[in-house]
């Protein structure tokens, strides 16, 4: 249907405009469309965006009747606004969702072990006798020793969920905004940052009793043991438990990264109702 137009002087010319008449229609259109765009969100996006772009360039509607506009329709199709209670909940309920799906993928067997990306090597410091184990023929003990490690982490994951989770809901609103409006993995830095001196602590008698029951302390006595039999090595130190600890952090945060950003970009990955309104709204 084409529209009535009605002439509007510009510069001593006459311009035809849809203006007035087409302002109107287009907010029906938005508002009509409702029940047919309830499927998802981008759409009425969308519509909104190219129609008061439209008539934005008229400069006859005031940003903030559109702006108002918009806001109508996100709470007709959604319900309501999102609140800053939303926005709080949505991102503890996405961090809580993150830590589950990171615990579930490393925090099992070989979930460190067979994960290159987060696979525990020896520290450092057994380098040297590693090197020198294997000109004797007994490196395989570091083998051990590494497995050792590796399943120490997988096991002791589990035990930080908890944690984690109380981390969060102890983040301050003002946190919480900065997090929300800032990068992919805001979140991530955020605890790293602020929480793994915490976390170590309350890890640390937790990797210490799980280390035991994986045979790490028992293996590491048994290859020093084998390294001191050869005449004049020097003295290695290693603090196997500070080790352990802050590679299976990091593992975590390595992936809490990745699901973060999994939740911010990509629709599929808001598996709740508030998620989905949440993200969806950014």
């Amino acid at each position: 249907m084409r529209l009535p137009r009605h002439p509007v002087p510009r510069n001593n010319e006459v311009v035809v405009c849809h203006c007035e008449r087409s302002e109107a229609i287009s907010v029906q259109l938005v508002r009509t469309s409702i029940t047919v765009i309830k499927m998802h969100k981008v759409v009425v996006i969308l519509i909104s965006t190219l129609i008061s772009s439209w008539i934005g360039a008229c400069k006859t509607t005031d940003s903030s009747e559109w702006l108002k506009v918009g806001q109508d329709v996100y709470g007709q199709v959604y319900g309501k606004s999102l609140s800053q209670q939303d926005i709080a909940a949505g991102l503890k309920q996405a961090l809580e969702v993150g830590t589950k799906n990171v615990v579930a993928q490393i925090g099992k067997r070989n979930g460190f072990y067979r994960d290159s990306a987060i696979h525990i090597p020896l520290p450092d410091s057994l380098a040297k006798v590693q090197r020198t184990l294997k000109k004797v023929g007994l490196s395989s003990s570091l083998d051990e020793l590494e497995l050792s490690l590796n399943r120490a982490a997988e096991q002791a994951v589990p035990k930080a969920k908890k944690l984690f989770w109380r981390a969060i809901e102890e983040t301050s609103w003002d946190d919480v905004m900065k997090i929300y409006n800032g990068p992919d993995d805001a979140a991530t830095r955020y605890f790293k940052k602020k929480m793994t001196p915490a976390l170590t602590r309350e890890m640390y008698p937790v990797v210490q009793r799980t280390l035991a029951r994986a045979g790490v302390i028992k293996a590491y006595d048994k290859v020093m043991k084998e390294y001191y039999t050869i005449p004049y090595v020097p003295k290695v130190k290693a603090n196997l438990n500070d080790y352990v600890i802050q590679q299976t952090l990091d593992g975590m945060f390595y992936y809490l990264a990745k699901e973060e950003a999994a939740i911010r970009n990509d629709p599929l990955k808001r598996t709740t109702e508030l998620l989905q309104r949440v993200f969806g709204s950014r």
